[in-house]
């Protein structure tokens, strides 16, 4: 689609006359004397990263203000609306005037920073609802950025200019502002537009597809020609568009449903539809075990799964990726896949509420030198600070609380970080169910239309390269938190009323995927002229495919519209209704009475040629015991050195400056908190959805991409088995776990990589049978991989590890139950629950040792089962005071981490642990084997908690008051260290103001 101008600030030489739209005024708005520029400092720090020296910034932001206002209301709007008058100055004048520059040009240089054309200004919309609602005849209102730094040289001045702005969202404009007008777009003209395709050939046809942005392959762009070849015609512009948005891999998951002939060790297998085959099936198989006590609601259907809750209310669950948007806009990508998760939960069943959120992220290193970063690409901490910032501002000002997750890091992420956001929440039984009916309307509320995500979801289908930016910065959404709370707000008084049949959020294809999706069933016809925009001149493709935020489309009996609009326009929700759901089979497009699109629902949602892959899997040669050579098992110091370098190396040290900037205690359901004791990592989330109920949730997850490099079976099975692990150890029932799965990989049409991850999804199959752990809902994003062309002109491409996110919810019977990971008292007996065995490959040890091979953990799913239901019944029946799982960095970082948290030290003595065979201590304290966890239990609770476990409980140690970690092996002392020595190790690497 071409770029458009609507929304745009006209930055050139101008008349300084009023225009028709008014006066436009500048509102600038800085720090007092005293106060710090924290918007300045920021960016000084960006540039030191940078490696462009010491660079002192001065930062103002600020407004434009364009209406019918006088020199006096600007004024009064300034102090009233703009300026914190306790810590900020303010300064009115328009655009251009010396007294707002206050810059000497002569000795510094003068940058503003305004949004792109098109681009959602969240900030200002906000303000501009807040003038109004005071009388002011205001017409627009835009925020910027301005930035004051001494003269740069040449060198420095390209990187700093990007810095100061990202090009996919925003525009930079070096000296002082010279405009009289912020232009809102201008009228659209119809013009009916068709794509050539009947007499296209294959090259054509691939080139239409590319040039387009369809990401559609020659089969899928041969099937569509034939079909219009059968009506005689060539596709209108909608059309084609709708078709490639209801078939990009980010919609039908095309490859992961895909036909794939598969091979591994163990032969051939074909697969029709290898989701349905070993994901979906392991459900099916589950459910059908259960029978009458099946407690899964809704699989696979809805926008998140459900899952039953009490004798009132189900629990949802759902997690989204948002990882190509993040890449080139990290605030507003992180931000919109948050956004976006919510609005999932708001559209499940007839609308749920949201209770809680959850992200994972993975990211390079935030310390890559910058001569190091391929070229295209966004600095690590750039990014991880702006998919931060994304995330807590959203949920933040949406008041839900953020209370799981987890961060990740490895160099490979550099061009492809990973962005997962989850959402959990409660509807009532009556409500987990809704279809849209023959003669509803269907009316969008919330958020305006605009330019906003146009491609958004056949972007996420595409492989990123060094040209993404600038090519694909129209698939950038940004985000406003506070007009999805009146969203929310309105939905649930709704939902609760009986005022609409089905509701579904618009986001992946906007209004194309909505409402063809709610439509499948029975038809529709839309009114494209009808939808509320953001600004003038977007043709009907662009409002019909355009990923605008904050919307959802609801099915409204016409008998209801009346009441159902003047409750949106109670709580100043904007609410239209676009068009009727009509028992035709056809999905119509109108503007102005004009047909622009009639589609086949058939066709639209069955018609795609299925995807035929195959699919190799050879195993790795790296699965041997070479990690261990050149290892002395029972060198005191290099234990200690190991121990400190992973509790100090970024996958497992503190994530408390992420932790810290989300609230997650709003809504007071929080339980247990992402830290407990003095600051320890729990392991779980648990929060209570229902304040009038002891019954609770516990919200963890479990990835390991190293795990992968060596095989991605035990990969998946072990990312399954920590998830549910982590629920166990703070509470859950090991029967009521419900799990998502979220595969991000390369690039699939590669045989060798697309059998890795049908090695990982026959994985997902066999442990959630084995566990009788359901999959609820999933998500993929494949094809993440990074391109560039390097100095000597070759191509090269950087590709994502083999990433699985398995996040778990499990249930909580009594919440006052719950234990947490911290020590509770000296003289407390320390117990292992499980099984030590061989398995360094992988292992954060043997990356801080810079060593290869050794065995991956694997899973005995059987055993851990049976060691989950003891503890369960352990800590129903008050015999554990703590536990702590086994993971990164095995025995010796759990048992750092639980007694620096309690403020107490343990004291473990190897000799006593489990395994098949003689381990070095080296290997036991290292060891990642599965299944395993420490439980701190009373002296007086030690024989009913072994008699629960039999052999797979063993007593290693004791609660110390002494605070340090104490390991022996024999009468031979390997650890001796102070646990504050291990928490600052553990703290600094992430601790950022």
């Amino acid at each position: 689609m071409p770029d458009g101008s609507g929304g745009a600030i006209s930055v050139e030489s101008s008349s300084r006359e009023e225009t028709d739209a008014g006066t436009l005024w500048q509102i600038n708005l800085l720090p007092m004397d005293g106060i710090k520029d924290r918007i300045g400092e920021l960016v000084s720090e960006e540039c030191r990263l940078a490696g462009l020296g010491d660079i002192s910034v001065d930062a103002v932001r600020g407004f434009l203000v364009q209406g019918k206002i006088s020199a006096t209301e600007i004024e009064q709007i300034g102090r009233t609306v703009f300026a914190d008058t306790v810590v900020e100055e303010f300064f009115v004048g328009r655009p251009g005037d010396d007294s707002l520059n206050r810059v000497n040009l002569d000795q510094n240089d003068l940058y503003y920073v305004l949004p792109k054309p098109g681009v959602t200004d969240p900030e200002a919309e906000t303000a501009l609802y807040a003038v109004r609602q005071l009388g002011y005849d205001v017409t627009a209102i835009r925020t910027f950025r301005r930035f004051v730094s001494s003269k740069l040289n040449d060198d420095q001045l390209e990187k700093f200019e990007t810095i100061l702005a990202n090009n996919s969202i925003e525009s930079l404009v070096t000296g002082p502002l010279h405009l009289n007008e912020i232009q809102l777009g201008q009228p659209y003209r119809f013009e009916l537009k068709t794509v050539g395709l009947l007499d296209a050939d294959d090259q054509q046809l691939q080139s239409i597809s590319k040039e387009w942005q369809l990401s559609l392959t020659l089969v899928e762009m041969q099937t569509i020609q034939q079909h219009f070849r059968g009506l005689d015609r060539d596709p209108t512009d909608a059309e084609l568009e709708t078709i490639a948005q209801t078939w990009s891999e980010h919609c039908s998951h095309k490859t992961l449903a895909g036909r794939i002939e598969y091979r591994d060790e163990n032969g051939t297998r074909q697969f029709e539809n290898m989701l349905k085959e070993t994901i979906f099936a392991a459900t099916q198989t589950l459910r059908k075990e259960l029978g009458a006590d099946d407690w899964c609601v809704s699989v696979f259907k809805d926008n998140a799964g459900i899952v039953k809750f009490d004798d009132q209310f189900n629990v949802t669950f759902k997690a989204e990726t948002h990882n190509r948007p993040s890449a080139i806009e990290p605030y507003g990508g992180a931000n919109t896949g948050i956004g976006g998760v919510i609005r999932d939960t708001m559209g499940t069943g007839l609308g749920a509420k949201p209770v809680c959120n959850t992200d994972v992220f993975c990211f390079a290193p935030p310390d890559t030198p910058e001569d190091k970063l391929p070229p295209g690409v966004l600095h690590p901490r750039r990014v991880m600070n702006g998919v931060v910032a994304g995330v807590r501002d959203y949920g933040n000002r949406m008041g839900i609380p953020t209370v799981n997750g987890a961060v990740y890091f490895d160099e490979r992420y550099v061009g492809n970080p990973m962005v997962f956001c989850g959402s959990v929440g409660i509807i009532p039984n009556d409500k987990s169910f809704g279809e849209p009916q023959p003669g509803d309307l269907i009316v969008t509320i919330g958020g305006r239309t605009g330019r906003d995500g146009i491609h958004g979801a056949t972007f996420s289908s595409a492989e990123l390269t060094d040209r993404s930016e600038i090519e694909s910065g129209g698939a950038v959404q940004i985000g406003n938190a506070i007009t999805e709370k009146m969203v929310l707000d309105v939905l649930l008084q709704a939902r609760d009323l009986g005022l609409y049949s089905a509701v579904t959020d618009c986001g992946a294809g906007g209004f194309s995927s909505a409402v063809g999706e709610m439509g499948e069933e029975i038809g529709a016809e839309v009114w494209l002229e009808k939808a509320p925009l953001k600004y003038e001149g977007l043709s009907y493709t662009e409002i019909w495919i355009s990923e605008a935020q904050e919307r959802m489309v609801f099915a409204v009996p016409e008998s209801n519209w009346a009441a159902f609009q003047q409750l949106c326009s109670s709580e100043s929700v904007e609410a239209t209704a676009i068009g009727k759901f009509t028992p035709t089979g056809q999905l119509t497009l109108k503007y102005e009475d004009q047909q622009v699109a009639e589609l086949s629902m058939e066709f639209l949602h069955n018609g795609r040629p299925p995807i035929v892959r195959s699919a190799v899997y050879e195993a790795s040669t790296t699965a041997d015991d070479s990690v261990n050579e050149s290892v002395n098992d029972n060198d005191q110091q290099h234990i200690e050195n190991s121990l400190l370098a992973i509790l100090g190396s970024l996958n497992v040290a503190s994530k408390h400056w992420i932790i810290r900037q989300y609230d997650h205690e709003v809504l007071a359901g929080s339980v247990v908190k992402p830290l407990v004791g003095q600051g320890g990592p729990s392991d779980a989330a648990v929060i209570r959805p229902h304040l009038r109920s002891n019954r609770g949730l516990a919200i963890a997850c479990g990835m390991n991409p190293h795990f992968g490099d060596i095989d991605p079976y035990h990969m998946a099975a072990s990312s399954i088995d920590e998830a549910i692990r982590n629920c166990v150890a703070v509470g859950a029932d090991p029967d009521r776990i419900a799990i998502l799965d979220n595969f991000c990989w390369g690039y699939t049409d590669r045989p060798e990589t697309l059998g890795s991850l049908v090695r990982a999804a026959i994985a997902c199959h066999d442990m959630a049978i084995d566990y009788k752990t359901p999959f609820i809902s999933g998500k993929d994003s494949l094809n993440n991989e990074f391109s560039y062309t390097d100095e000597s002109g070759d191509r090269q491409t950087i590709s994502i590890p083999s990433t699985l996110l398995i996040s778990a919810m499990g249930q909580v019977e009594d919440i006052s139950q719950c234990v947490t990971m911290d020590l509770k008292q000296a003289g407390n007996a320390v117990y292992l629950i499980g099984q030590t065995e061989n398995h360094l490959g992988g292992s954060h040890y043997a990356l801080v040792n810079k060593n290869s091979g050794g065995h991956v953990p694997t899973v005995d799913a059987t055993r851990n089962r049976d060691n989950y239901l003891a503890l369960h019944q352990a800590i129903r029946e008050g015999l554990v005071r703590a536990c702590h799982d086994l993971s990164e960095g095995g025995l010796a970082a759990a048992a750092a981490e639980m007694a620096f948290a309690g403020g107490l030290g343990m004291s473990v003595q190897l000799d006593n642990i489990s395994s098949s065979s003689k381990l070095g201590s080296a290997t036991l304290l290292f060891s990642e084997s599965n299944g395993r966890l420490l439980c701190e239990v009373t002296p007086e609770n030690v024989q009913e908690f072994e008699n629960l476990f039999a052999e797979q409980a063993r007593r290693i140690g004791e609660v110390t008051e002494e605070t340090k970690l104490q390991v022996l092996t024999g009468a031979e002392r390997v650890v001796d260290i102070e646990t504050s020595k291990l928490k600052t190790s553990w703290l600094t690497p992430l601790d950022w103001n």
